[in-house]
């Protein structure tokens, strides 16, 4: 008889567990793209490339630097910050893989105070109108962000994406890659 109670009791208590836990939600899985009509996938690979100096490119990003790893290869981790109505948002991200033959990178979000687990990204510069211009592709997949939506998750990175591209095509067609008044700094993919 205790044995059938027992049984009753991890039952229930298993039953209770289980109702209180929330239901798995699928993982994000989505991609944006912005044209830069007037340049070409080489001359905008680098930039995309240079994984260190994406601030000069993010819109709002004021801060990014290499924390540990070899400039340019796998295993190089970059410190990325915003600022926000008063408030600072950080990620540390780790760059997985590049590949300058399909003009690629790939990197994960570690710790961050933005709400991101398990993010996984990858931008692609792709040649269009026969490589007389180019598009970046950035594909993502992440849990889903307490207090957010796809939607809204997916419309920054559309607002993101396309900032970037606008400055990166700016800066091409004035043919300097440092923002007005910024002075060159060492790209942490050079092999100086």
């Amino acid at each position: 008889m205790k044995a059938c109670s027992f049984v009753s009791l991890a039952q229930y208590l298993c039953f209770f567990v289980m109702a209180k836990e929330e239901p798995i939600q699928p993982k994000w899985e989505s991609r944006a793209s912005a044209e830069l009509k007037g340049s070409k996938a080489q001359d905008v690979w680098p930039l995309v490339a240079d994984f260190c100096n994406i601030d000069k490119w993010f819109p709002n990003l004021h801060t990014c630097y290499q924390v540990e790893g070899v400039s340019g290869q796998p295993g190089l981790v970059r410190y990325c910050e915003m600022g926000r109505d008063e408030t600072t948002l950080w990620a540390k991200e780790k760059l997985l893989m590049i590949d300058p033959t399909n003009q690629s990178i790939t990197y994960e979000v570690g710790d961050n105070n933005l709400g991101l687990k398990s993010y996984v990204a990858t931008m692609q510069v792709v040649p269009i109108n026969n490589n007389n211009g180019c598009k970046i592709v950035w594909s993502y997949s992440c849990n889903p962000i307490e207090g957010s939506s796809l939607e809204e998750f997916q419309s920054f990175v559309e607002y993101s994406l396309q900032g970037i591209a606008n400055k990166m095509e700016l800066a091409l067609v004035s043919n300097t890659t440092t923002s007005m008044g910024d002075e060159p700094r060492p790209s942490c993919n050079s092999s100086n």
